[in-house]
């Protein structure tokens, strides 16, 4: 006798991936301004409209719940998209500066996301293990943007490591973080010293061009 399927209900799948998502977007904002520590599950449920039993059903522990917000950060930050268009570039200048727009956007788009994850890091469960997971997909991008530029005429004047560590200091989101949260900078001011000071600092006057 065959197996009968189990009916899937679009309505009910969409229901669920809305509440899945308001839970994140309010687990989000708590850990962004509150600090991971210092959220429960009521408080997550109680931002979102929902039970408790609701939250670990759709969308499990505060541990889970920071892993789904990491990876749906890294998703709207646009990265792949971004990388795409950088690695087709021909000319040094031009591939810092899609660098410098692209880390922008992604630092600015989702700031929430990096502040729930810079408060959480001191009292997580696995601290070292969120770092390695919030910053692997950036980490390797921008080695990618590195090896990249060592293509291209001329090369910078440090190795490829050397060039995707500096990457990471100029580009990383705690340089946004720093130059616009801690000292005040527009995103723009911040966009343009950035980009120009890695291109000073990589190729020699006018070797970029």
């Amino acid at each position: 006798m065959p197996t009968k399927r189990a009916y899937v209900s679009p309505l009910r799948e969409k229901a669920a991936a809305q509440t899945r998502e308001a839970i994140l977007r309010a687990a989000t904002e708590l850990f962004g301004t509150r600090g991971y520590g210092l959220v429960t599950i009521a408080d997550i449920a109680a931002a979102a409209g929902v039970s408790p039993k609701t939250v670990f059903a759709s969308a499990g522990s505060k541990r889970e719940i920071m892993d789904r917000i990491i990876d749906a950060g890294v998703a709207a930050s646009r990265s792949q998209e971004v990388m795409a268009r950088l690695l087709a570039l021909p000319e040094p200048r031009g591939v810092l500066a899609a660098l410098a727009a692209g880390t922008r956007y992604g630092s600015e788009s989702q700031f929430t996301v990096h502040e729930a994850i810079r408060l959480a890091l001191p009292v997580h469960e696995d601290g070292a293990a969120l770092w390695e997971r919030a910053t692997r997909n950036a980490r390797t991008a921008l080695r990618a943007t590195a090896d990249h530029l060592h293509t291209l005429t001329p090369r910078p004047r440090y190795s490829a490591a050397e060039t995707a560590d500096l990457l990471w200091l100029w580009f990383g989101p705690h340089a946004w973080r720093m130059l616009v949260a801690e000292a005040g900078w527009s995103w723009d001011r911040a966009e343009t010293a950035i980009r120009e000071a890695a291109i000073a600092a990589l190729y020699r006057k006018g070797d970029e061009s």
